[in-house]
């Protein structure tokens, strides 16, 4: 494959713009962080000179882009230890640690959940391509808790059309900042791109997809409150989000909660406790629960000690 190249120049309307936001939206399917890393490697151009992604574009610039292939990835199983909650031929619920990605991605192309599988398994279900083989669902690589996987095509299939159809049961556990007032309540606020920060998620009235949170006070301590949440719909973010919005972000998330970690945890506190479905081949439901791992239980056991409320 050979490198493609893109040649605008700046209209009127577009001055001011940044040069990354620029790029993205003159260029389908290009991320901001592809974008930027364009730019270090001076292959986005200025009127011919080398820029940063905070430029700001007068009229009349030009610009030039030259995009080479990206490089292949190669998915390989890896002898990674799974914490197996339940597996037939049709599927496998896993346990998944706080800090494991669930599937390869440019730059991070291995020690991930399906290459776990891929060596475990020996096969998987191939609707999400290559790189995501089997993934029916994510969560985040700082979330910890049960995440199903497709062995098969019709496993898969099953499984997708209860997510879209909001027929899966999903209740998380998660320490949020601040001290939550009332003892619970739902959060019905649709979930788009944010407009400015592409790698974020946001609350978008307009143009957001319909997303709904109920949560549910489980303890209070000084600066932080334990709570329970349930999921109707799952949107990318959707709870980190959600929390955000509603004022207690969800202890140390590094990009909606406060930069300070006070607590020092490895990521956001939140645990994907209970998840509930039928099976794609037989219709039963079924339903599995994880217990909070230590290192959930080891921050509310610190703040115990340091008193609650």
């Amino acid at each position: 494959m050979t490198d493609t190249t893109h040649t605008f120049r700046v209209e009127e309307q577009e001055a001011g713009c940044r040069l990354d936001k620029y790029v993205t939206d003159h260029i389908p399917d290009i991320s901001r962080s592809r974008v930027q890393g364009l730019l270090k490697e001076e292959l986005i151009l200025v009127n011919q000179a080398p820029a940063k992604a905070s430029q700001k574009l007068s009229t009349g610039d030009e610009i030039f882009c030259r995009i080479p292939p990206e490089r292949e990835i190669q998915v390989q199983g890896q002898n990674i230890p799974l914490d197996i909650v339940y597996e037939d031929q049709d599927l496998i619920v896993i346990n998944k640690p706080q800090g494991m990605v669930v599937h390869p991605a440019a730059g991070h192309e291995q020690d991930t959940l399906v290459n776990a599988l891929l060596y475990y398994c020996g096969d998987l279900s191939g609707i999400n391509g290559m790189l995501r083989p089997g993934i029916v669902h994510r969560i985040d690589k700082d979330t910890s808790g049960l995440l199903v996987a497709a062995k098969n095509d019709l496993a898969h299939i099953g499984l997708c059309n209860q997510w879209q159809g909001h027929h899966i049961t999903r209740v998380y556990q998660a320490l949020l900042h601040g001290v939550v007032a009332v003892s619970g309540g739902t959060i019905d606020a649709p979930i788009g791109r944010h407009p400015i920060d592409r790698k974020k998620m946001a609350v978008e009235p307009k143009h957001g997809r319909p997303a709904v949170t109920h949560y549910r006070v489980v303890n209070r301590y000084p600066e932080y409150t334990h709570v329970e949440l349930r999921l109707e719909t799952g949107r990318t973010h959707q709870i980190r989000v959600h929390m955000a919005y509603l004022g207690h972000p969800v202890a140390g998330d590094p990009i909606y909660g406060p930069k300070k970690n006070a607590l020092h945890a490895n990521g956001q506190v939140l645990h994907a406790q209970v998840l509930g479905f039928h099976h794609p081949r037989s219709g039963a439901y079924m339903e599995f629960t994880s217990p909070l791992p230590e290192y959930f239980q080891d921050l509310l056991r610190r703040l115990e000690q340091g008193g609650e409320r």
